[in-house]
């Protein structure tokens, strides 16, 4: 028996939740898949998996023996990568996740800078508002933003950005422009249903004055490309993050106004698999995207600390 490939065939199958689906992400047979586990158990002398209609649990002794098997795998493959790196510099294929707009109008224009410093990397990215499970997408570094809900995934602040509230000047020429907070119950707010969205907005002031503003309109989005969408064809305000509209705010195209309040602002945040160290590839990205920003006042200080989030 191989030990380490037999560890890595039992975390996988932890990870995938069943023998067939781990046989999959192998390549395997779910036969082989089986008989490593079994020859597994039989080497440590102990059960490791609770197999049941509902599929595969480790038991106590199996979710110690993960624990310490994906830590030796993943410091396994970091020796690999570091060696290889030392002499060929960054390589292989990393899996990025990202929010679609974000990464359209930040990310994407600037990835052949990355790429080009590192020739021998490929990247693949999946686009998704929506925060999708890391380890089943096989996915090395997220960007996620706002509030995060996983307290089990390691994360680490990347960027604070400003929110605004945002409209066109055709909306604001029918519609007025609000002077104060209270005035926007009486406009069409465009609402993000996601996370730091929703129909109250806090706003506060220098002077400590603090106010919350319900707000309603006909429209409401599930995705920062339909607000984007929403508010450029004029049909009503809305509050975003600064690095949203950046380019339309910079030419004038959208306006912001209110702007001697403040909105809670907005994290995006390098979040990584639970359980496993971030690998120097997806450490490289996450100085990428901090670079970007450097100079423009939206990224957080120095705030290198990796913690379980939320």
């Amino acid at each position: 028996m191989d030990r380490m490939t037999a560890m890595e065939t039992f975390v996988t199958v932890v990870d995938a939740g069943s023998f067939s689906a781990a046989a999959r992400r192998l390549k395997l047979g779910q036969p082989a898949v089986s008989k490593s586990i079994a020859q597994l158990e039989e080497h440590l002398g102990a059960r490791l998996l609770l197999r049941s209609t509902r599929g595969l649990a480790p038991t106590d002794a199996g979710q110690r023996f993960y624990e310490h098997a994906r830590r030796a795998i993943d410091e396994a493959d970091q020796a690999e990568q570091a060696a290889r790196e030392s002499s060929d510099g960054l390589s292989g294929r990393l899996r990025i996740g990202a929010a679609v707009t974000f990464a359209r109008l930040h990310v994407l224009p600037a990835l052949k800078s990355f790429l080009d410093q590192h020739p021998k990397l490929s990247v693949d990215i999946i686009l998704d508002d929506r925060s999708i499970d890391l380890l089943e997408q096989g996915v090395d570094v997220a960007l996620r933003m706002g509030t995060l809900d996983d307290s089990t995934m390691t994360a680490r602040r990347i960027l604070r950005g400003r929110r605004l509230v945002v409209g066109t000047p055709s909306y604001f020429a029918d519609a007025g422009i609000p002077k104060t907070p209270a005035d926007l119950s009486r406009h069409q707010a465009i609402v993000y249903s996601l996370r730091g969205g929703g129909e109250s907005w806090s706003f506060s002031r220098d002077d400590g004055t603090e106010v919350s503003v319900a707000v309603s309109g006909r429209v409401s989005v599930s995705a920062a490309e339909g607000m984007r969408t929403a508010v450029l064809t004029h049909m009503g305000l809305a509050v975003a993050s600064e690095w949203m509209f950046s380019p339309e705010l910079a030419d004038g195209t959208v306006r912001a106004v209110l702007t001697e309040w403040t909105l809670p602002p907005i994290d995006v945040w390098a979040v990584f698999p639970s359980g496993r160290m971030a690998t120097t590839k997806a450490r490289a990205f996450v100085a990428f995207v901090e670079h970007l920003f450097d100079g423009h006042g939206g990224r957080s200080e120095a705030d290198p600390t990796s913690t379980s989030i939320d």
